[in-house]
């Protein structure tokens, strides 16, 4: 049997062609709340099933919930709040319904608004980034965001692709169907929005040795912008699944979700999302979502023994810090490597990143080859990166 959605039923509010045309006629005479990217994003996981159970924007009974409980307000657990902020009420009314529109201009989809309430940025600032820094791109796009939250259930109107990578592009029906397609009874999945490294392809080839297969799920939405764009990345997905995993063992496909830089909390929800895009197992490595030095090394980890394990229902991986041992001549860990620290060599985004910037190439220790040559060229120039 195939994992059951979070919640127990797979959401799409998505409709047919003649129903989406109907409802774009309508929508000439609603009031218009212009929408960010970000909230495009999760405009488009609550309507093709990502974010079950939520059927729409968090009203205030969830919201509270979520930042007291880290729960939904009828006890499922839920760590992060998915709203829809608006910068001025308006002409806006609660019973009413609202056209969103999208940062090109065409409509995204149409709300039901059954709750307008305010919300207290700081509270939410520290309750679900753990601090009120302004430095932390998470809490400073919360001041980017309008006063209002508007709450209520939503229908998609826009093209079905909104990540870029039509290739790559799959919702959690159409996951979960190939899944079953391949007979993978277990599946395990990685969050990356790096390029893969060696610490990255140890986690995921330990966790294959016990899996049916991996879904390699990149995050290509809205990342900080010195991150490594998201173009660059899937030619280095591309590129080291070519050459170093099994064909039948992987599923790579994107995410088109917004980054949002919340460490634990951010683990706990992309682990619900993997569960609905039909996986039983996720990997929770080192300082998963973090930035920066907000969060604990496993603070990431360490949240999940918060959740009930039953109730949430995809296993989390964990996995110590990976690094290359010159003397193993590996990748290893703490529990696998007797060698000091002279002989490690510690493996990071932010360092990749680093190197790149001063036109170094990434050793072998940290990337494969193919991946070195993907990011040098892409950092020969500037105008991609």
């Amino acid at each position: 049997m195939p994992i059951a959605p979070y919640g127990g039923t797979l959401v799409d509010r998505t409709v047919d062609a003649a129903r989406a045309d109907t409802l774009r006629a309508q929508a000439s005479s609603l009031p218009r709340i212009p929408i960010t990217s970000h909230t495009l994003s999760d405009l488009y996981l609550i309507a093709v099933g990502g974010y079950s159970p939520l059927t729409g924007f968090m009203g205030p009974a969830d919201y509270e919930s979520v930042l007291d409980r880290m729960s939904l307000a009828g006890g499922l657990p839920w760590s992060v709040p998915v709203v829809l902020p608006v910068d001025e009420r308006g002409d806006l009314t609660e019973g009413g319904e609202a056209a969103l529109i999208a940062p090109d201009g065409q409509l995204a989809g149409i709300v039901r608004m059954e709750q307008i309430s305010g919300w207290d940025r700081e509270r939410e600032a520290q309750t679900v980034y753990g601090t009120t820094d302004r430095a932390h791109p998470g809490v400073a796009k919360l001041d980017t965001m309008g006063d209002h939250l508007v709450a209520g259930p939503i229908t998609w109107l826009y093209p079905d692709d909104i990540s870029g990578f039509a290739e790559y592009h799959m919702t959690p029906a159409q996951t979960r169907a190939e899944f079953a397609k391949r007979g993978w009874k277990t599946v395990v999945a990685f969050q990356t929005r790096n390029p893969v490294h060696r610490a990255h392809e140890y986690l995921q080839k330990c966790a294959m040795e016990v899996v049916d297969g991996l879904l390699l799920h990149p995050l290509v939405g809205d990342t900080k912008s010195d991150d490594i764009p998201a173009d660059v990345r899937m030619r280095c997905y591309e590129a080291i699944l070519e050459h170093y995993y099994p064909p039948n063992r992987v599923l790579l496909s994107v995410l088109p979700a917004a980054m949002r830089y919340a460490g634990p909390r951010e683990a706990i929800f992309h682990a619900i999302m993997r569960r609905n895009y039909g996986c039983t197992h996720f990997i929770v490595g080192r300082d998963h979502a973090g930035v920066g030095n907000y969060y604990g090394t496993y603070a990431a980890q360490e949240i999940f023994d918060s959740v009930d394990a039953d109730v949430l229902g995809i296993e989390p991986m964990m996995f110590e810090h990976a690094f290359f041992c010159r003397r193993c001549g590996q990748m290893v860990s703490q529990k696998t490597c007797p060698h000091g620290k002279e002989h490690h060599v510690f493996l990071s985004g932010t360092r990749v990143r680093e190197l790149l910037s001063r036109g170094e190439r990434p050793p072998g220790e940290f990337s494969r080859p193919e991946v070195a040559d993907i990011l040098m060229e892409a950092y020969t120039e500037p105008q991609k990166v």
